[in-house]
């Protein structure tokens, strides 16, 4: 797993601009080869940053398909397959073909509010079921339940539970999670804006919104974080100060789409229950994402 270091960007599912938002696989392409030719160091397909609840299991084949076909192997895919039915994930992970695909990313079950034994024996039985390792992911803003230190720490001990995604904003329990994890179990910042001060107590990198729009810049000081060039790394992560909050002003991904349509990789379209970034919102990213276009990265 450690393939998994470094910069992973949480791909988006760029849409076509009509009625029926179907999947706009050039773009999808374009956005590959963007975020490759940008210094990523994997990507991660079907994440919840791609609208995945809103995709059929045709689309999500087919986006894998494609994008398999697009890396050809150029760096490592995750696959993002998680949900409130335990049974029901456990079935696909036993089902679906993850040909070319070097671990699964699992959010933590959102809406039913589990206790934390609750969680540990939801993990429990996906890592039982999954033919490749599991990384947990803990979005307590999105799920409405924290998977505690002390949770985390239980379930590292799964042979298939490989790291973490951490996400929960709680630096005190990422400290924890560092403090007392296995060697080889990996902690991942699940915070864009977070990642410097993770990597400087032992996250191995990012899995990133932000990196699909600006791979260099982020790539760049995550490489800078990990050599310890925390300077240097800090100097590129300001850059994100102003944007990062407009990214989910109005919800991921229309945030970071619209910073995509303002390169023109993709449109700004999302699926309901999401809408399209507001016309002020737009502006704003724009102004921001064409500075930031201009942005020398060492």
């Amino acid at each position: 797993m450690n393939q998994l270091r470094g910069t992973g960007v949480a791909l988006v599912t760029p849409f076509l601009p009509t009625t029926d938002h179907a999947v706009d696989y050039a773009a999808l392409r374009r956005i590959i080869d963007f975020t490759l030719d940008g210094g990523a160091d994997y990507l991660v397909i079907n994440g919840t940053t791609a609208e995945s609840p809103t995709l059929t299991v045709e689309e999500r084949t087919e986006v894998l398909r494609v994008a398999q076909e697009q890396v050809a192997g150029r760096v490592p895919l995750v696959f993002g397959l998680g949900g409130n039915n335990t049974a029901a994930v456990a079935h696909t992970l036993r089902t679906i073909d993850l040909t070319g695909v070097v671990a699964v990313l699992s959010a933590s079950p959102y809406y039913n509010k589990p206790s934390q034994t609750g969680i540990e024996a939801h993990y429990q039985h996906l890592a039982d079921a999954s033919p490749l390792p599991l990384i947990l992911y803990n979005v307590p803003g999105r799920t409405g339940s924290n998977i505690t230190a002390a949770t985390t720490l239980r379930l590292a001990q799964h042979p298939n539970i490989v790291g973490i995604k951490e996400a929960s904003g709680n630096l005190e329990q990422c400290i924890a999670i560092a403090a007392g994890k296995p060697n080889d179990f990996l902690l991942i910042s699940g915070d864009d804006m977070m990642t410097t001060s993770l990597i400087s107590f032992g996250a191995v990198g990012i899995i990133s919104v932000l990196a699909n729009a600006f791979p260099r810049t982020f790539s760049d000081m995550t490489r800078h974080a990990l050599a310890g060039d925390f300077a240097q790394a800090s100097q590129l992560l300001y850059e994100f100060v102003a944007l990062n909050p407009l990214m989910y002003e109005e919800g991921n991904p229309v945030g970071v789409k619209a910073a995509l349509a303002a390169q023109g990789l993709c449109s700004a379209a999302v699926r309901l229950p999401l809408v399209e970034a507001s016309k002020g919102l737009q502006e704003k990213i724009t102004v921001l994402t064409h500075k930031l276009q201009g942005v020398t990265v060492g």
